[in-house]
């Protein structure tokens, strides 16, 4: 089959709050091929930025924009997809939020080959089942300890049996009220779920300050410290690593397959969290997923969008038991749930399945979110050379 059209969305919140929440808004695309099927994907990347990166005037050679290489491609087989990421890549390699923007067309690509083929995305990747991971959900500190140990709470009380704390006030208001609010977030959940940390990069290259909050927090049993450091300080990660005695996690912030393998080889994080809305879609996570298990470390999902990226990030690691943990949003953004038809939902046992459905599987209903769709157009001297999608 051929593709014969891209379709670019932009869905936001009437207000954009300024905290680390992606669930706000949406990049989404849609990619239709000459058989009458379509594929959906979304990014974890700026819209407007995104929209662009597929409609830009060509500037030379090598900064093409994404749609040109893109429509009329060939698309039967597995191998088709990573062929046409390499072509992309290739002929867009100037376009700097190129992997961020073009994560949304690989995911489509996937899921539309899927429903061609009528199997599941994982199984075209290689896994025979998709098992089931336990779901972990991700919320944001706030702002004092107590509150912190109510949201806490409410998670459990949510049939979580696990819950990761980030950003907020880590790290801003000194050492005993990190350890406050780490204390209080294991209080709500009791002894038995799981906790993770999330500092948001706040210590930058201070491995030393960062070794000394895991030490602090050990006491609480925490799963993993996530992201103590800035992303591109690997050194400072090796340090931190060869002494912390809480597993250190990392990796979301990786544009690219080698930045990935960095934190693994020179790094050497316990865990590498892969957004494959930012790193370049499903293609490139698999990559850094067959490294998670060369170099012994756990594959986790970072995915702070909707549930088709929930979705797409499955794909990546439902195959194997060896990686058991899902980030699941829990941001309560109205785009979460609204941008699919049925959402994944957590379990009894707080378990999440991926559907064994064709392509990614869910099925989008973008029309849901029509009330938060925004309309984008692109003009260079009065000619329009993009826009935003309005057929949902």
């Amino acid at each position: 089959m051929k593709i014969e059209s891209v379709d670019l969305f932009y869905f936001a919140l009437p207000q954009i709050k300024d905290q680390a929440d992606g669930s706000q808004d949406s990049f989404i695309v849609r990619v239709r091929s000459d058989t009458g099927l379509e594929g959906v994907g979304e990014s974890d990347a700026s819209p407007f930025v995104s929209i662009a990166s597929f409609v830009t005037p060509k500037s030379h050679s090598v900064l093409v924009n994404i749609n040109e290489h893109l429509i009329g491609q060939t698309l039967d087989e597995p191998a088709d997809v990573p062929r046409i990421w390499k072509e992309v890549d290739y002929h867009s390699m100037d376009i700097a939020q190129l992997p961020h923007a073009y994560a949304a067309a690989d995911i489509a690509l996937w899921d539309l080959l899927g429903r061609h083929l009528n199997q599941p995305v994982y199984e075209l990747l290689g896994a025979t089942r998709a098992h089931p991971k336990r779901a972990y959900a991700s919320v944001l500190f706030e702002d004092t300890p107590e509150q912190t140990e109510a949201l806490a709470r409410q998670c459990v009380e949510a049939g979580y049996t696990a819950a990761k704390f980030g950003w907020g006030p880590m790290g801003r208001r000194g050492e005993d009220y990190d350890i406050a609010l780490v204390r209080h977030a294991r209080k709500g959940l009791g002894d038995d779920a799981a906790l993770m940390i999330d500092a948001g990069t706040i210590w930058g290259g201070d491995w030393q300050t960062a070794l000394k909050r895991a030490e602090a927090f050990a006491e609480f049993n925490p799963t993993w410290l996530e992201e103590p450091l800035h992303r591109e300080d690997v050194p400072a990660y090796a340090k931190l690593c060869a002494k912390s005695p809480v597993p250190i996690a990392g990796g979301e912030g990786a544009n690219r397959v080698r930045e990935a393998e960095d934190l693994l080889t020179n790094g050497g994080v316990s865990f590498l969290q892969i957004d494959p809305g930012r790193i370049g879609g499903i293609t490139p996570s698999v990559r850094t997923f067959e490294l998670t298990n060369e170099h012994g470390a756990v594959w986790v999902n970072h995915t702070y969008k909707s549930r088709i990226s929930l979705a797409a990030a499955m794909c990546v690691h439902v195959g194997d038991e060896r990686h058991p943990w899902l980030e699941y949003c829990e941001s309560g953004s109205d785009l979460l749930e609204k941008l699919v038809d049925t959402p994944i939902g957590i379990d009894a046992q707080g378990m999440v399945t991926l559907p064994a459905t064709p392509g990614i599987g869910v099925t989008p209903s973008l029309g849901k979110a029509r009330e938060y769709a925004k309309r984008v157009t692109m003009t260079v001297d009065g000619r329009t050379v993009g826009a935003s999608c309005e057929t949902f």
